[in-house]
């Protein structure tokens, strides 16, 4: 959720141009919906919809934090803080299923 809030507020300050709004689009779907999908797991319905609720989870997170590496190579803005949040989080996304996948 924090990260979800920090990129919509970002994306709010960027320039309105053609090349951000495309960006701007796909990021805001990424980083709600890995946040969407984490809540989902949290509620899942058996060990193997939480594995494959968290794994989309660590998916959208990663695209949040390609889109966030592009807009920076693309120098709009220094995303770096944004960038680390998103890659701890995939890292903990990710190691969170391979523990359930291999208590199961």
């Amino acid at each position: 959720m924090d990260l979800a809030v920090r990129v919509v507020r970002m994306v709010e300050g960027l320039p309105r141009k053609l090349m951000t709004r495309h960006i701007s689009q796909q990021l805001l779907r990424a980083a709600t919906a890995g946040g969407a999908n984490y809540q989902e797991a949290r509620h899942a319905e058996s060990r193997a919809d939480f594995i494959h609720k968290v794994r989309v989870a660590a998916k959208e997170t990663s695209e949040t934090l390609y889109w966030l590496q592009l807009l920076e190579r693309l120098g709009v803005s220094d995303l770096g803080p944004l960038m680390r949040e998103a890659d701890e989080l995939v890292a903990i996304l990710v190691a969170s299923a391979n523990t359930a996948r291999a208590n199961s």
